[in-house]
């Protein structure tokens, strides 16, 4: 599933196109995805001028000019993908002009946006989702905070908003193994297995720890908190990483995965001593980590 680092590049990626565009109409091909689509979607986004696209942990969110917004979330395979809009290109399409490798099938670009802007012209954004657990929700004018899927997320892990003395004060008094704890989307938003257990490796610090003693120790506090910036800063320079289906807007890679210390390294040499990367699995989820160098 596509971590934060991978929603904020496809959000940059799709920003000049889609924000100051006009929906001039929206394509569903079928009734949904994960759930079913807004009643009336397409009419009451036709003719709307999209202010703003954001991001909110692991979610895209689209502002149009009445106030409403969309939240996006990709699920498991869902991507975006800009092209020209046929219906005014001044020559036929063909799959040199403007195939991406990431639409792997066109029966699952579910959703078309036909956009109209002063600086772009016409063009489409095309979410694509093959296994359909992605989805689309529309948020009224004012109700965006206290929306089910937003209001109970915790703080971003980008910036300055997590600090040492922050991640202390939400691991306080915390039995849950660290891993646990940074997963939990109520206390840190957006973070995902990647980069928890890349985090963690820059910390040198182990995944079965419990997030009540780094709590308790400043330097260990603030030494977590900067590998969770710096790996999410890194990655989102780095387009992502490209595992599975995730893609950049434009069709192109993501290439943080070369970059990987621990994760899916298992039986490979720790890049810190040498000593082997480990799996075990916690909570249902693989956790990579090196043994030797983790306190």
């Amino acid at each position: 599933m596509p971590e934060l680092p991978e929603v904020e590049t496809v959000r940059r990626g799709l920003q000049p196109v889609m924000e100051g565009a006009t929906v001039e109409k929206l394509v569903l091909n079928r009734p949904d995805l994960r759930f079913p689509f807004p009643k009336d979607l397409n009419e009451r986004l036709q003719g709307q001028k999209i202010i703003s696209l954001g991001r909110r942990a692991k979610y895209l969110l689209i502002e149009f000019e009445d106030g409403a917004s969309l939240i996006s979330h990709l699920g498991m395979s869902g991507s975006y993908r800009i092209e020209p809009d046929l219906r005014f290109a001044s020559k036929e399409r063909t799959g040199e002009d403007f195939h991406f490798p990431r639409s792997k099938n066109p029966a699952h670009d579910h959703v078309v946006f036909h956009l109209q802007s002063a600086n772009h012209g016409q063009r489409q954004v095309i979410y694509n989702d093959p296994r359909r657990f992605g989805f689309l929700l529309l948020c009224g004018a004012g109700e965006l905070a206290d929306h089910p899927s937003l209001k109970d997320l915790g703080i971003e892990p980008t910036g300055n908003s997590l600090s040492g003395s922050v991640l202390a004060s939400l691991f306080r008094d915390k039995r849950v193994s660290l891993k646990a704890a940074l997963l939990d989307q109520r206390l840190i938003a957006g973070l995902g297995n990647i980069y928890v257990c890349e985090a963690l490796w820059r910390a040198g610090l182990s995944p079965l720890r419990a997030a009540g003693e780094v709590a308790e120790n400043p330097q260990l506090a603030e030494s977590l908190a900067t590998s969770v910036r710096e790996v999410i800063a890194e990655a989102i320079v780095a387009g992502g990483s490209s595992l599975r289906d995730h893609r950049q807007a434009d069709g192109t890679l993501g290439y943080f995965q070369h970059s990987f210390a621990v994760y899916d390294r298992e039986g490979e040499p720790c890049r810190r001593c040498g000593a082997i990367v480990q799996r075990i699995v916690q909570n249902g989820r693989s956790t990579f980590f090196c043994a030797a160098c983790s306190a």
